[in-house]
């Protein structure tokens, strides 16, 4: 279930996640929309955000450990994390168009939500965390929903 305690590991993923965000913040490609966003998906996303910000702070679950077979799963969430990173600085030097942003990245959709939802759920898994596994989830389903619906509109255009 998860024991409550400061998470080092889950900070420096919250960092690695929000650094890109706020640089997006002044460099987002033009035409790029909200309004026409599913409230319900949009409702997920925001839960899902709140959700796994505070489950990766307040469970020591994913601090490391001694190295086991189960280590693999924070391997394959660090993995994750780094290509997302690389997804971002695809993305920043690139002529930041919103066909760049919703782009794959070695065959995954929507590669800048997917990748760091997977991440944060093998993370969960790694630590037990059944709370954050649940967050991930709720977190895929309207942070992929609404990147999966925007690129949807784009390849109507």
């Amino acid at each position: 279930m998860g024991h409550l305690g400061f998470s080092y590991v889950g900070v420096f993923y919250l960092l690695l996640l929000f650094a890109p965000n706020l640089i997006w913040a002044r460099h987002q490609p033009e035409g790029y929309e909200t309004q026409s966003e599913n409230p319900t998906l949009l409702l997920f996303e925001r839960t899902g955000q709140v959700c796994v910000t505070c489950c990766a702070v307040i469970f020591s679950d994913f601090n490391l450990r001694p190295w086991t077979p189960w280590s693999l799963w924070l391997a394959a969430s660090a993995l994750l994390m780094a290509l997302y990173e690389a997804w971002w600085i695809r993305y920043f030097r690139s002529p930041k168009r919103l066909t760049d942003f919703y782009r794959s990245l070695l065959g995954i959709p929507a590669a800048g939500a997917t990748l760091p939802v997977l991440a944060f759920l093998m993370l969960g898994i790694y630590g037990k965390v059944v709370w954050m596994i649940l967050s991930a989830v709720i977190l895929g389903i309207g942070h992929i929903g609404i990147h999966l619906q925007h690129r949807g509109q784009l390849e109507k255009e």
